[in-house]
């Protein structure tokens, strides 16, 4: 299951996010997101894991923060997220199998029921938890993605290729 991994799908509100939306005087939207999942993201991309988000709602901070991740797909304003993952698994030439999708309330769901490891953030919907194949100990927004980043690419063996980069070096 988590073996043949090669794409990695986040929702934003709830799971790179904390679910909250800001919303100024002037009727703009921010959200806030956090290192620990842009860290994640970067491991994925760096271990030759693709990532990609589909949203139900639209913000510009979600096209930003995604170029900033260098996340190429970004579906926003998806009410039914289904569409967006099947433009993604023909683009990519994937199965059910090979993708992994993370999230956190009901509109997730048809995509949870076919991939090959479906994620609920500590947060999620008890529905959604049901039909995960594992739970984070993280809340959506607070480092979620980067657990199963993380967990991921110690499935894949592939960790160690992040953590040569942050080794103790040998100080004489």
């Amino acid at each position: 299951m988590i073996k043949n991994i090669k794409l990695v799908i986040v929702d934003v509100d709830g799971v790179l996010t904390d679910g909250a939306i800001y919303i100024d005087a002037q009727g703009g939207e921010s959200k806030a997101f956090n290192v620990l999942d842009g860290a994640g993201i970067s491991y994925l991309h760096r271990s030759g894991i693709k990532t990609a988000i589909i949203s139900g709602r639209n913000a510009a901070a979600v096209v930003h923060r995604a170029k900033e991740l260098g996340i190429e797909d970004v579906y926003q304003g998806a009410k039914n997220k289904i569409d967006a993952y099947k433009q993604l698994l023909e683009k990519y030439t994937l199965s059910d199998k090979e993708i992994c999708y993370i999230g956190d309330d009901l509109i997730d769901l048809p995509i949870l029921y076919r991939v090959g490891f479906p994620v609920a953030v500590a947060n999620a919907s008890p529905l959604v938890k049901k039909h995960s194949a594992y739970v984070t100990r993280a809340r959506g927004g607070c480092g979620a993605v980067r657990e199963v980043a993380e967990k991921i690419l110690k499935f894949q063996d592939k960790w160690h290729l992040i953590m040569e980069r942050y080794k103790k070096p040998d100080i004489q």
